[in-house]
C-alpha cells in the first residue's frame, strides 16, 4: 500500500482523524497540543497519526490535502483545517457541532 492509500484507509477507518506531530499525550509542537486540547475539551473521540512515524505519509499528506502544515484535522474524510481553524471553531461552538454530526461526541 502506498502512502496515499494508507491515508485513504486511515480516513475511512474513523470519523475523526488528526494528523499531528507526536501523540495526544505527548504532542511535539504547540499547534498539535492546542488542537488536541480543543478536541479533548469537546469530549471528542478521535484517532490520530503521528506524522513523525511515517515520513512517506507526512510528505504525501501535504499533496493529498493541499495543506502544507500540521496538524491536520479530518472529519468524515474531509479536511477541516489546522490549529487556527480548529481553535476558532472550538471557540464559536462549530467544532462541537461538527463532531456531534460525525458521531464523535457523546449526545
Amino acid at each position: 500500500m502506498n502512502a496515499i492509500e494508507r491515508i485513504q484507509s486511515t480516513l475511512a477507518s474513523a470519523p475523526v482523524v488528526l494528523y499531528m506531530k507526536g501523540t495526544p499525550d505527548f504532542p511535539q509542537c504547540g499547534f498539535s497540543a492546542q488542537t488536541v486540547g480543543a478536541l479533548r475539551a469537546s469530549k471528542a473521540k478521535f484517532e490520530y497519526v503521528n506524522i513523525f512515524e511515517d515520513p512517506e505519509v507526512r510528505d504525501a499528506l501535504k499533496t493529498y490535502s493541499n495543506w502544507p502544515t500540521f496538524p491536520q484535522l479530518y472529519v468524515n474524510g474531509e479536511l477541516v483545517g489546522g490549529c487556527d481553524i480548529v481553535v476558532e471553531m472550538y471557540k464559536s461552538g462549530e467544532l462541537k457541532q461538527l463532531l456531534a454530526e460525525a458521531g464523535a461526541v457523546p449526545a
